[in-house]
């Protein structure tokens, strides 16, 4: 299966990311008016992720912060990327995405994923173990099941029975084999990982079951995609994510992110300078004709129906330019909101 560059989808994932200096609320808040300026620009759908107790990540009420999304654009999707299911009873999720889906018809999305909390700490917190993820499928079919009308309780979702909320399996590896018993679509990254990435993929097409809603696999790869006047400035974009990812592998925190100018001069031990290194490698970067060639080579590997952009980076301007000249490649414009 190939697919071509203009007849993919592009949408994008934005995780809420906080600056150095700034604040949650600036966060938050630049991500409403980012979604306002994805909507412009044409991109499919608009979807934020839930992180708890991350001292660089704003998003932990995914479903609250896309109710703002949806209150403040017209047309794009607006969903999760996604709710952490393992940490919500299933039907307490059916119940706010039936909220969702009653506010703005027709243009919700449910993105699940499987992750508990990211430490020790706020697993505790949530009152969720490691094992809690081992279930996923069992919490995917009951929460299913709240949609249906399935009740082992004799309890209704209210909202939510009988609405058709679009539900995809964000997943890594063996998640995948969990959206293809389910016959839903499934969202995989990275794309550094090129070679488990198009192994994850086959075993999702292999094993997939059709279901009412989805009579054929549905494939959404996931990941950083910059794009600059110059394949060094498009480099720099990725800098400051790098270094957060290997700041929070070798010291168990994810940080603010920092100026790019600022991380050229850090001293770095030797592990943080081989994760950082490797955080920069087999991204896709550079200008828009480099990009537009590294997208059709990932969608002529992957068959994948559409690209979800996950790119973050201090400096907001730069970024909104990047998924302005991306907009560019992939030839996106203001056609109207559709369905999955």
């Amino acid at each position: 299966m190939s697919t071509s560059l203009t007849s993919t989808r592009f949408s994008v994932l934005d995780r809420s990311r906080i600056r150095a200096g700034r604040s949650p609320a600036e966060a938050l808040r630049e991500t409403v008016d980012f979604a306002r300026l994805a909507e412009e620009l044409g991109y499919h759908r608009f979807w934020v992720a839930e992180h708890h107790g991350v001292p660089g990540v704003a998003g932990s009420a995914p479903t609250v912060l896309a109710a703002a999304i949806a209150s403040a654009t017209r047309r794009i999707r607006v969903g999760t990327g996604g709710v952490m299911l393992p940490n919500h009873q299933p039907l307490v999720v059916a119940e706010q995405f039936g909220v969702l889906e009653s506010l703005f018809p027709g243009r919700i999305d449910m993105g699940l994923g499987r992750s508990v909390g990211f430490t020790d700490g706020v697993r505790r917190a949530l009152g969720r173990g490691k094992d809690e993820a081992e279930d996923f499928a069992g919490q995917l079919a009951e929460l299913l099941g709240w949609f249906g009308g399935g009740s082992p309780t004799g309890v209704r979702a209210r909202p939510g029975e009988g609405m058709d909320v679009p539900a995809f399996v964000l997943a890594t590896g063996a998640g995948a084999l969990t959206a293809a018993e389910a016959g839903l679509p499934l969202v995989i990254g990275d794309f550094k990982g090129r070679e488990r990435l198009l192994a994850a993929v086959e075993r999702y097409r292999g094993a997939f079951r059709p279901s009412a809603r989805h009579p054929e696999p549905y494939v959404m790869v996931a990941g950083t995609v910059a794009v600059a006047a110059t394949t060094e400035e498009a480099r720099r974009l990725l800098l400051p994510e790098a270094w957060a990812a290997a700041h929070a592998r070798t010291r168990g925190s994810f940080p603010p992110l920092s100026p790019a100018a600022e991380i050229d001069g850090l001293r770095m031990t030797a592990k943080e300078r081989e994760l950082y290194e490797s955080g920069l490698r087999g991204q896709l970067y550079g200008t828009e004709e480099e990009v537009a060639e590294q997208l059709e080579v990932l969608l002529k590997e992957t068959g994948a129906q559409e690209v979800l952009v996950t790119t973050s980076t201090y400096d907001r301007a730069e970024l909104r330019a990047s998924y302005r000249r991306l907009a560019r490649v992939a030839g996106l414009g203001k056609a109207a909101v559709d369905p999955v």
